[in-house]
């Protein structure tokens, strides 16, 4: 059973995971990738994976070929599914059982398709795989946040080519979103009005727009005014949404999908297919729809290493500043 355990200074929480440390490519470097015959993710090897527990298939099978969209529990996951939280102490440290869900979307058959490739139909099937997941995790009062993540390449922490995303269900809430949330409910506290609406109307004005990479009817894209990393772009709901699992009506999954799919068509043009992370952050499973947050999607490319100062500072260094990105993207041409 994994450990969930606290730093008694900063307050972080750390996943000692010992199940991980079983992986074949554990502290090594990352693998070449594997022909499609070796892929698990692949159709026809449904078998090398554990039981899906959603899929988007015509005949209504389970764990067979046919399939246009699957999720399955992770092989080796950082959190396990069964037991309890059983929290406890030791002296002045806390602790509790690794328990959380830990889940695989596969988002095409296709072994080499990219994500942005798939046609925004298809992405959005990925999309209401992510969102019926979140939602019948929801239901386990265990889980208190659920996390959608995206690991593209190698050096973005892929260990399979294969195209997928995955899913952790955690006892706690992240720190990063904690302070997302503590920060965006000071200035609602002080302003009366959500930080994510501000930033979506100022970035947006007839008389800015200069950080906006993309827009559409009911979503914008733009390089956020202090990036932690060179190209680092959020998709953010013009309508004030602190959920991303109450997103249901057809249109605004349809336009997100041609969203999503035409940022990550714009970096792959821009930085010649570059690895890249991708992360979901919505509000946390009890929290319901907050008048102060937003729920939005953080695509980080992996241009620069974090490094040393990084680590030991909290400062990033960004050499590209958002005003150039910005103009650089929307320059772009996705037609041909």
């Amino acid at each position: 059973m994994p450990d969930l355990r606290k730093d008694p200074v900063v307050g972080r929480w750390v996943i000692i995971s010992t199940e991980r440390s079983l992986r074949p490519t554990s502290f090594e470097p990352a693998p070449a990738p594997k022909s499609p015959n070796f892929c698990p993710f692949c159709p026809g090897h449904e078998d090398q994976t554990p039981h899906e527990v959603y899929a988007r298939r015509a005949d209504g099978s389970a764990d067979s070929r046919g399939w246009e969209v699957r999720v399955v529990p992770n092989k080796f996951p950082a959190l396990q599914i069964e037991g309890s939280l059983d929290r406890k102490g030791e002296g002045l440290y806390d602790k509790m059982n690794g328990v959380g869900a830990h889940e695989v979307v596969i988002e095409t058959p296709d072994h080499r398709a990219e994500l942005a490739d798939l046609p925004a139909e298809h992405v959005a099937q990925v999309l209401i795989a992510y969102r019926e997941r979140m939602v019948d995790l929801h239901r386990d009062r265990r889980f208190r946040y659920v996390l959608i993540f995206k690991n593209h390449g190698a050096q973005a922490g892929a260990t399979l080519e294969h195209s997928h995303t995955q899913l952790i269900a955690t006892p706690i809430i992240p720190r990063i979103l904690q302070e997302e949330l503590d920060g965006s409910r000071r200035y609602y506290e002080l302003k009366e009005r959500c930080v994510f609406c501000d930033i979506v109307a100022q970035e947006t004005a007839e008389n800015n727009g200069r950080r906006v990479v993309s827009t559409s009817e009911r979503f914008v894209a733009l390089e956020p005014f202090a990036p932690r990393f060179p190209f680092e772009t959020w998709i953010l709901p013009r309508r004030h949404d602190a959920a991303y699992q109450i997103v249901e009506d057809e249109a605004e999954i349809m336009d997100l999908a041609h969203m999503l799919k035409d940022v990550l068509m714009r970096l792959n043009r821009a930085l010649d297919r570059p690895p890249y992370n991708f992360v979901i952050h919505t509000s946390p499973v009890s929290d319901g729809d907050l008048e102060y947050y937003h729920w939005h999607i953080e695509i980080m490319p992996k241009l620069t290493r974090v490094a040393g100062f990084e680590i030991g500072s909290g400062f990033y260094i960004n050499p590209t500043p958002p005003e150039d990105a910005a103009p650089f993207l929307r320059g772009i041409t996705l037609e041909g």
